[in-house]
């Protein structure tokens, strides 16, 4: 399972890639992405910081710790995912954020990142 980690890593990277056509449209045409519904720009540009960071942390994870058992990895990878992702909903809507099941799935999020990293570095030891 861990050498699929920093498979699943190599792909959150490039969907930052991806997004960053929308940062260079916002730059060179500002504007050109309210006909998409974006309102908030900044948090595409957060999605793809995020996104980047997550996918270092599968990509060194599945390469420095072997054999992560599979409930850490799931974890792991749930919130490796869902946490930059939680910044696209916010990119088109100022009130998604105050919305119960997007405060729930957010602190489910943090939990499985934060719960799985400490589970990685005590399994690590």
């Amino acid at each position: 399972m861990t050498p699929t980690l920093a498979k699943i890593g190599l792909f959150e990277i490039a969907f930052a890639a991806l997004l960053g056509w929308a940062l260079i449209a916002h730059r060179e045409k500002p504007g050109s992405l309210k006909r998409f519904g974006v309102i908030a720009p900044r948090r595409i540009l957060q999605c793809h910081l995020d996104q980047i960071m997550m996918g270092l942390i599968l990509i060194a994870v599945g390469l420095a710790v072997d054999d992560l058992p599979l409930a850490i990895a799931i974890a792991l990878v749930f919130g490796t995912i869902m946490n930059p992702l939680l910044f696209l909903p916010e990119a088109f809507s100022n009130t998604v954020g105050d919305r119960t099941w997007f405060k729930g799935l957010g602190l489910l999020s943090v939990l499985a990142m934060s719960g799985s990293m400490v589970a990685v570095a005590f399994y690590a030891l």
